[in-house]
């Protein structure tokens, strides 16, 4: 993920954002609320306000059931964990920061095939019967911003024979992702002048 990383930095000082203020592989950590600290993917800190944190991960085979689970539990404790701080006062006191989710899935037959639910006592919701890990990857993404646990989220797929991604799902786009992140970071240029 470390490519998507630099152009999203590439993309932010083309947009303006000065270079002093966007770190990513050093200095990461923001304070939690549920923890000390998390280290994020990519940040945006200027005159002390955090105006963007990103988020990426990718999956590759074998385990997509187990590693599915994983991922959307750090993904969801993680936004939760933010937001929460950001309540309790730990950065920016009153200016909300810009928070992304950028996901990178393998093609191939295990993530595109339907796989089955187990209902013992209750109903899964219908999106989810006989879903692919592929699928169920695009629903949890849409969903993390449809709940405002993120503010965007790209949902990519590649496979291991050809260079490049895809993207599945015409809302979780690559191109939406940056428009908002940058549309956020410009719209508080006096924070980063």
């Amino acid at each position: 993920m470390d490519g998507f990383i630099l152009l999203l930095s590439r993309l932010l000082t083309t947009g303006g954002v000065p270079e002093r203020c966007i770190f990513h592989r050093q200095a990461i950590e923001l304070p939690g609320y549920y923890r000390p600290t998390k280290q994020w993917d990519l940040l945006v800190v200027a005159e002390g306000k955090l105006l963007v944190a990103i988020e990426t991960k990718s999956q590759v085979g074998p385990s997509f059931g187990n590693n599915f689970n994983n991922r959307t539990e750090e993904a969801m404790g993680s936004a939760m964990d933010l937001w929460t701080a950001f309540r309790e006062g730990a950065f920016n006191s009153g200016m909300r920061p810009w928070l992304g989710y950028l996901f990178l899935l393998e093609e191939c037959p295990n993530s595109m095939s339907p796989v089955k639910v187990k209902e013992p006592h209750f109903k899964v919701f219908p999106e989810f019967v006989d879903a692919s890990y592929k699928m169920r990857y695009e629903i949890f993404c849409r969903k993390l911003v449809r709940e405002r646990n993120y503010d965007a989220a790209a949902f990519l797929q590649s496979n291991k024979t050809t260079l490049g991604y895809s993207q599945p799902a015409a809302d979780l786009t690559f191109e939406l992702f940056i428009r908002s992140m940058l549309s956020h970071a410009i719209a508080f240029d006096g924070a980063v002048g």
